[in-house]
């Protein structure tokens, strides 16, 4: 059962839905206190990995003790999150492609690790005084009043006398304390503003190079399909008309026929131009929009295919990054997927442009793939990003979001 947000530290009405919220939030705060021993046995063993780095076993604790920590803060996160109604993500370092040797390295060199460690100490310390308070206050008199009720006589008055102020205390401050704590354990496990910054820095460079690669890449492709197609056409057009133009006087019918096959490799050059550009810019998309260029894309596609394109005029580098990817999953669609009808859904809201493709398939698509993975770096030269959901069985969704500003009409 998720928890719910903490609001307010403000005093609630006292009532049933507000006792209710502060046994739950007591009922947090045992869990959290309860969390004291792991983490100050891991905050140990997390410092002995240290010096025993030096030999064999200070390897062997490490693969045993920053999983665990990794775990145990995960937790955390997550519980945390939800009190404060917010997601807390981990930023660890990639240890793709490590071995046994250099990914102990990377973790001593991951700052998000060492932000775990502090997490340690700070959850066997201050955080769990923070989180014992509420239980303690709210266990204490609990305690004294139901063995006052058991044993009878006047020592009932007295304690209910002493005991009160203590469960007004705990009324007042439960909310205040959890919150203090799951604040804290923010601030310790999420992202900090210039780590934010630096990742934003390394995927706007990751984008910019293979946003390069792929103007490169096109740049290529459009040089081969026109040496090979439209340009050989238009040599051997240059050809005939020349062996046409030496024997129009000694052989007309011979220079005709030359002549014949010269403008019918002339209409075919054109239309190698015409795919030239059509791979460029297609023509549909720059006559009739996002909204005309899809269903253009969908027309020849032999299933039925639903479109629904509720988008304003966008930036044509946009227009054509997001016309492309629903090509290509409709490209995927046809070819890998077996399904019996498929679906584009288009909107723009909130500065965002969703994009969402979907068929019936039988599923599996890899969102890894070449196709999926270049529609993925496409977006992401936009700050987009693209989610696959295609259990195996079907169907398929591919949710794409693109922020996109319009101007104000």
């Amino acid at each position: 059962m998720p928890l719910q947000t903490i609001r307010s530290v403000r005093p609630a009405p006292v009532d049933g839905d507000a006792l209710v919220d502060r046994l739950r939030l007591t009922a947090v705060s045992v869990g959290y206190a309860l969390s004291m021993a792991p983490a100050l046995a891991l905050g140990i063993l997390s410092i002995l990995c240290i010096p025993l780095g030096l030999v064999t076993a200070g390897f062997a604790l490490a693969f045993a003790v920053v999983p665990a920590t990794a775990a145990l803060t995960s937790v955390h996160r997550r519980v945390s999150g939800q009190l404060l109604g917010e997601e807390i993500t981990a930023s660890y370092a990639d240890t793709t492609g490590t071995n046994v040797v250099t990914r102990p390295v990377r973790w001593l060199t991951d700052r998000a690790r060492w932000r775990d460690i502090g997490f340690l100490w700070f959850s066997a310390t201050g955080g769990f005084v923070l989180s014992v308070l509420p239980v303690g206050l709210l266990l204490g008199p609990v305690t004294h009043l139901v063995g006052a009720v058991l044993d009878g006589g006047f020592w009932w008055w007295l304690l209910v006398v002493l005991d009160g102020p203590l469960l007004l205390v705990w009324w007042l401050v439960t909310p205040a304390l959890v919150r203090a704590r799951a604040t804290a354990e923010r601030n310790i496990l999420g992202h900090t503003r210039v780590e934010q910054l630096e990742r934003r820095v390394e995927e706007v460079a990751a984008s910019r190079s293979e946003t390069l690669d792929h103007s490169a890449a096109e740049v290529r492709r459009i040089e081969r399909d026109l040496h090979d197609g439209a340009q050989a056409r238009i040599a051997s057009v240059g050809m005939n008309v020349g062996l046409a133009e030496k024997l129009i006087a000694t052989d007309p019918e011979a220079a005709a026929a030359l002549l014949r096959e010269a403008r019918e490799t002339t209409v075919d050059a054109l239309e190698d131009l015409r795919s030239v550009v059509r791979g460029i810019h297609p023509p549909a998309l720059a006559d009739r929009g996002l909204a005309g260029g899809i269903e253009a894309l969908a027309l020849p596609i032999p299933l039925p295919v639903t479109v629904a394109v509720a988008a304003p005029s966008l930036p044509a580098p946009l227009e054509s990054a997001a016309y492309f990817a629903v090509a290509e999953c409709l490209a995927n669609t046809v070819k890998h997927a077996g399904a019996t009808r498929a679906w584009v859904r288009v909107r723009h809201e909130d500065d965002v442009l969703h994009l969402l493709v979907g068929d019936d398939g039988r599923g599996g698509a890899d969102p890894t793939g070449s196709g999926l993975a270049g529609v993925a770096r496409r977006l992401a030269a936009f700050d987009g990003t693209m989610v696959v959901d295609s259990p195996a069985g079907g169907p398929t969704v591919v949710t794409m979001e693109v922020p996109c500003r319009t101007s104000p009409s």
